[in-house]
């Protein structure tokens, strides 16, 4: 079959984030599927952007035929941010050579974050007479109006709104790594039979196979902890605004006296004010580095005893959450502290750590203390059974296996050709 996944922020592992269609798109390859993966030249969370030259420009990654349109930079939540996405959709309107010969799609799939780019998707799926199939990972436009404070009149919030509606009645199906994301999409006039749940995953061969070592600051300063004697917690990766770090500072604050370090990997739009605060309370348990290449997250993660994810208490997340960052935690064998008030925590089902009500220090810092007062076989044992769970249910390989499956179900006729 030819697969053609439409994705703004698509990346891969020469460009970073979003990994996810580029994992898909490459067992999908594997599988003896030809790809297309279509995305903008330019998103702010990429650590490396391609090089383009006109307003398109295709490049082979992994058997993946990428097709970069060519956008504009931004540099903040702003309107050139708006700008760079009405770019890469009208783009996807215009671009001839978006399909070449031996490329007509029999699945298109919009997977955006934003949903723009369903238009789009639609004309093409309904040229062709391909299934449609609508990939949700963040509800959009509920988030930037719950998460950024956006008014539903906004005139891009209505736009949004348009885009989504229309996206639940057009596609054949809507795929989401939200497991209750259905709630809120039957409310918009999604078909319950519609709904598929496909989770984020790992490819655990890549993960077996990333042996760099982590950068020399990384290791001298975890070196020196070890050599003190410090249990150390980590945290690793972007943070966003959602991101709870003020509570894990606070919980520092709270075991300064023990022999337990924090240690902060990644960057964030908050960083600063976190680094002035923990100046502030004069904390020398709290330590700040920078992002680390990801081929060394195994080794960095090795070297914790154990990691932390938290979010802030946000309705939103009571749809779920499937944040790659927990994926790599537990595929690291540590224990997890795990910080969300959400509908699915694998870290409860699967007994790979601790949970705690978000945004409440004193249950973080106790739950710290009880990791602190266990015996290393013991944090191993936690870490383990959170191993354990990811590969039996996280694997891409299987993942990439169950979307097809679900996206070539005949029980409906292909929404692109219904009149």
């Amino acid at each position: 079959m030819n697969i053609l996944l439409i994705n703004h922020y698509a990346g891969s592992r020469i460009h970073g984030m979003v990994y996810r269609p580029f994992y898909l798109g490459r067992e999908w390859v594997k599988q003896g599927h030809r790809v297309t993966i279509a995305a903008a030249s330019y998103t702010h969370i990429r650590t490396q952007s391609p090089t383009v030259s006109g307003s398109i420009t295709e490049e082979e990654i992994d058997g993946i035929r990428y097709v970069w349109l060519k956008t504009p930079h931004y540099h903040a939540n702003d309107m050139k941010r708006v700008v760079n996405m009405i770019a890469f959709t009208w783009r996807l309107f215009l671009s001839g050579k978006l399909l070449s010969a031996g490329t007509e799609p029999d699945i298109v799939i919009s997977s955006s974050t934003y949903p723009l780019d369903i238009f789009p998707a639609f004309r093409i799926a309904r040229k062709y007479g391909a299934r449609l199939v609508f990939e949700v990972r963040d509800l959009w436009p509920l988030s930037p109006k719950l998460l950024g404070g956006m008014s539903q009149w906004h005139p891009f919030i209505l736009g949004l709104q348009v885009a989504e509606d229309f996206a639940y009645r057009k596609s054949d199906k809507v795929i989401s790594v939200l497991p209750q994301a259905h709630t809120y999409m039957v409310s918009r006039g999604m078909d319950r039979g519609k709904f598929v749940y496909i989770p984020n995953g790992i490819d655990p061969m890549e993960w077996e196979a990333d042996t760099e070592d982590m950068p020399p600051e990384h290791k001298r300063l975890i070196g020196d902890l070890r050599s003190t004697g410090h249990m150390i917690v980590g945290f690793t990766g972007a943070y966003g605004e959602a991101t709870d770090l003020p509570t894990l500072i606070e919980a520092a604050a709270r075991l300064r006296d023990e022999k337990i370090a924090f240690v902060i990997v990644g960057l964030g739009p908050k960083r600063k004010k976190l680094q002035m605060a923990v100046a502030e309370r004069k904390l020398e348990n709290v330590f700040f580095l920078l992002p680390a290449p990801k081929a060394s997250m195994p080794r960095l993660l090795d070297a914790m005893d154990c990691l932390y994810i938290g979010l802030k208490r946000q309705p939103l997340f009571h749809f779920g959450v499937s944040p790659n960052k927990l994926l790599d935690y537990m595929m690291a064998a540590k224990p997890v502290l795990h910080a969300i008030d959400c509908s699915n925590n694998l870290v409860l089902e699967s007994g790979g750590g601790i949970s705690v009500p978000p945004e409440d220090p004193d249950a973080l810092a106790e739950a710290v203390a009880d990791l602190n007062r266990m015996t290393p076989a013991e944090r191993s044992d936690l870490g383990l059974r959170g191993k354990r769970y990811v590969l039996e249910r996280h694997d891409y390989r299987l993942l990439a296996r169950q979307f097809l499956t679900a996206v070539m179900d005949q029980a409906s006729a292909p929404a692109a050709i219904q009149s």
